[in-house]
């Protein structure tokens, strides 16, 4: 009897019912020592660097199809399973995963709400060690449509149907704290902290959903509206993506470049 699918959202107990499920991919994205010492049981550890490539001034933006086709087969994947992924520090790279595999057109995608912390604080079976994986082909085949890149953003500031979401932190955004060679954010960009989804007591796990798109749409980040997300290098806001994913919000895209490239080029317009 075929499994029913697991939610974009998934809790560490809907999770440990399926362990064993060969329609999954359970992907980590932790730490590699951690990964060794303790991994929720049949995951398979993903090196975050082999889904981003430096492209300066842009710090990660998408890695060429052969070098992602090269890292996603390195880890068994096909396209026919349904991958969940988590990682140890508020799921920012297992976001930016997903969203990767989005792009290529991966059908099926679910994150562990709260990632490991969350796993271990409810004391879910572990594994340890490091154990050797089945190479496998996966054809990658880049779409645009989860993508704003520069030139679409330039297209869009003035579209009051688009709604910059910029997930940095309050300092980053108001241009004092500089990571680029100027500081500030993208004209018109709403500032919502990616970590003020998170529960802090409850092991970086989603607040509640209703509490969340409240406050997005008091900054009118409203679901009638299309949101780019962007952060520094697309980790944070890989994490808002798909928070904007989980809350229903239908049309959601994400620039990779970020403020990376954004704002170290001498003629793009800041705030």
């Amino acid at each position: 009897m075929t499994q029913p699918l697991l939610p974009l959202l998934v809790e560490p107990a809907e999770l440990a019912a399926r362990l064993g499920d060969p329609a999954l991919a359970i992907i980590d994205l932790s730490q590699p020592a951690l990964h060794a010492r303790s991994h929720v049981p049949g995951a398979v550890h993903l090196d975050y660097a082999r889904i981003i490539a430096p492209r300066p001034p842009a710090a990660a933006v998408l890695p060429e199809p052969q070098q992602l086709a090269e890292a996603l087969g390195s880890i068994g994947l096909t396209p026919d399973k349904q991958v969940v992924a988590y990682d140890d520090e508020g799921n920012g790279r297992a976001a930016r995963f997903l969203w990767t595999l989005e792009v290529i057109g991966h059908a099926r995608l679910s994150i562990l709400n709260g990632g490991i912390r969350a796993w271990l604080a409810e004391q879910r079976p572990v594994e340890s060690g490091v154990k050797p994986v089945s190479a496998t082909s996966y054809p990658v085949q880049i779409s645009r449509n989860a993508i704003a890149d520069k030139e679409y953003i330039l297209a869009h500031l003035r579209d009051p149907n688009v709604v910059l979401l910029d997930a940095r932190s309050p300092d980053e955004y108001s241009g004092k704290v500089k990571r680029s060679a100027r500081a500030g954010h993208i004209p018109g960009a709403v500032n919502f902290q990616w970590t003020d989804a998170m529960d802090a007591m409850r092991q970086t796990r989603l607040k509640n959903a209703a509490d969340i798109k409240r406050t997005l749409e008091g900054l009118g980040i409203t679901p009638d509206k299309e949101i780019v997300t962007y952060c520094q290098t697309h980790h944070r806001s890989a994490h808002t993506y798909f928070v904007l994913k989980t809350l229903g919000y239908p049309r959601v895209r994400a620039y990779p470049g970020s403020w990376s490239e954004w704002g170290s080029l001498p003629d793009t317009p800041i705030e």
